[in-house]
């Protein structure tokens, strides 16, 4: 795999040729940016910039300006690649605050294992209606300790509205959820991205990590995707090249906090 080539088309693909990620969501180029604006519970934020150093002020201030008239909080998805190459200053004197880096990560899907290796007494359940949901966020707010409302929300949204565009799955122990992820399918692209992943403490260093990414793996490859990508955590990295991911570059999520509108 050209690695370079690769970070080229995703950057094609899924920044400057993105569509909407859910219903109620507009993705729309605004000068040398490109924008999604959803609902509150969607994921708000500029997907792809092309700036230069004589604009990027002007261009921040305007984004802002945006999601302020909006009501809704956003992110700029920022990559190592982007520019100019103090673009992450300036976010953080603009007011943005920065979340943990991660490393964006791709396979080819055929290249993947396809066998799952379950743990013994473990079981795979597709999540398609409401009480599959609750389960995805029931895993999310164990493992990672936050509120997965929003999500909950999203993946409902999807499943409702096209659920061609998303595969989730949780895994049981005895009927207890122990660990969950999905897939998002993006429509017209050659990449399936890669999500959630969280396992419940006490599961954790089982293999259901690997599990998931083969069965998504495997979904994704017989819906004629080529490419497996994923923001992968430092905790991820490790096990996902083993398995024969590349990294391609760094992703930082910059947060700007909007207060919604009464």
């Amino acid at each position: 795999m050209d690695l370079d080539l690769t970070r080229t088309l995703f950057d094609q693909q899924l920044r400057l040729g993105a569509r909407p990620d859910g219903p109620g969501a507009r993705v729309e180029r605004d000068g040398p940016v490109v924008r999604q604006t959803g609902p509150a519970h969607g994921w708000n934020g500029i997907l792809w910039s092309g700036l230069e150093a004589h604009d990027a002020d002007a261009v921040i201030a305007a984004q802002i300006r945006h999601y302020r008239a909006a009501g809704r909080s956003f992110e700029w998805k920022l990559y190592g690649h982007d520019g100019p190459a103090d673009l992450a200053a300036r976010l953080l004197d603009a007011g943005f605050v920065p979340e943990e880096q991660e490393t964006l990560m791709v396979a080819e899907t055929g290249a993947l294992p396809a066998h799952e290796g379950l743990p013994e007494g473990v079981e795979l359940r597709t999540v398609t209606d409401e009480a599959g949901v609750r389960m995805v966020v029931r895993v999310h707010e164990l493992a990672f300790g936050t509120d997965s409302s929003a999500l909950g929300r999203r993946l409902l949204d999807q499943l409702a509205a096209n659920p061609g565009t998303v595969a989730a799955v949780v895994a049981l122990a005895d009927g207890e959820p122990v660990s969950a992820a999905r897939l998002e399918l993006a429509e017209g692209s050659d990449f399936a991205g890669l999500y959630g992943g969280g396992t419940v403490e006490g599961w954790r260093g089982r293999g259901l990590y690997r599990a998931l990414v083969a069965h998504r793996a495997r979904i994704a490859t017989a819906r004629g995707y080529r490419y497996l990508q994923v923001d992968a955590a430092d905790t991820s990295r490790p096990i996902l090249a083993r398995l024969g991911f590349s990294a391609l570059t760094t992703t930082t999520p910059y947060v700007y906090e909007v207060e919604p509108r009464s």
